[in-house]
């Protein structure tokens, strides 16, 4: 793969979203998935992308022993900021103690002495970032990570985290079907020369041509609940149909509906964007880093993006609980 900036970092332009490997879309194999990380790394992805609530706990332990003795070849993500409380709600807490309790936890289970890139998962909206990114900066200083994150924010909360300390990534999900990044933070993003990092870049299954609708998926798969609304019988149908002059594109350009998906977010923003397409599957992992041989020539962007208008989609993005606690721009 080519390469990319992420702050003082060079990383694979694809990196590895591993949240798949411990929750969200059924049931995982942990034999799989020890094999999966290092064929990733073989493949050449060098960016891993964790979090201390995937799995609570379980996906950066996954990690930590899955690649003991390689640590020197990837640029490591995890996230702090979210906890699951007494009645086994996930919630944001921002506060200085827990993230700075959070972090020694995921140090621990990733069998490393510093982790690269630390995201605060989500915004708490009892603390101020300023508080927030301030701990977070107290980490930097300490040695414990090396630069910071933030995850699913505004514009304005990016301008204001970034004047307390410096912010190299945010991260957010954006694909062709998902298109609220495109409004103000990839600008504001350029502006500060920050790194935006796109997940769920292939819309949750959905635009590899292979998801089902939420009558036959599993129970605890988040797209029966969180991200409900676009995978409802309805939805998914008349979503369904945009696929189709997608399907034939793909056959033209000799790739798959998941390649040509990836080529056209890799082609919108020089390399300050960095996708992290995350599976459990071995084979999906292969098949994602081929989009990054596939020529991004303007005319194939174009097509791709006339194809697939996001206006046509139907249904949210997420049910109206959770987009109550995103950080989402005020117009």
């Amino acid at each position: 793969m080519q390469r990319r900036k992420l702050g003082p970092f060079e990383v694979s332009e694809l990196g590895l979203g591993c949240m798949n490997m411990s929750m969200g879309y059924g049931p995982a194999d942990d034999g799989t998935s020890r094999r999966l990380l290092p064929a990733a790394l073989d493949a050449g992805y060098s960016f891993l992308d964790t979090a201390s609530m995937y799995g609570m706990g379980h996906n950066e332990s996954l990690i930590g022993r899955a690649l003991k003795g390689r640590r020197n070849e990837y640029v490591l993500a995890s996230k702090c900021g979210l906890t699951r409380e007494g009645n086994n709600q996930i919630r944001a807490n921002g506060r200085p103690e827990v993230l700075k309790r959070t972090c020694e936890e995921s140090l621990r289970r990733l069998q490393t002495e510093v982790i690269d890139l630390y995201y605060l998962h989500r915004l708490d909206p009892d603390v101020p970032v300023e508080e927030s990114v301030g701990a977070l900066a107290d980490l930097v200083r300490e040695g414990k990570i090396q630069t910071i994150g933030l995850s699913e924010v505004s514009a304005a909360t990016l301008r204001r985290a970034h004047a307390t300390y410096p912010i190299t990534a945010v991260q957010s999900e954006y694909s062709l079907w998902t298109r609220t990044p495109e409004r103000r933070m990839l600008s504001a993003c350029r502006e500060r020369g920050v790194t935006f990092v796109p997940f769920s870049p292939l819309g949750r299954g959905f635009l590899t041509g292979k998801a089902q609708d939420v009558t036959r998926l599993a129970e605890d798969d988040i797209r029966q609940n969180v991200a409900r609304p676009r995978f409802e019988p309805d939805n998914f149908e008349a979503n369904s149909k945009l696929l189709e002059p997608l399907a034939e594109l793909a056959g033209r350009a000799h790739c798959t509906l998941a390649q040509l998906a990836l080529v056209w977010l890799l082609a919108q923003q020089d390399e300050t964007l960095i996708p992290i397409p995350g599976t459990k599957h071995i084979e999906y992992m292969g098949e994602n880093a081929g989009a990054a041989d596939i020529c991004r020539d303007d005319e194939l962007v174009r097509e791709i993006d006339s194809l697939f208008p996001e206006e046509r989609v139907a249904g949210a993005r997420y049910n109206e609980t959770l987009m109550a606690t995103i950080d989402s721009e005020k117009d």
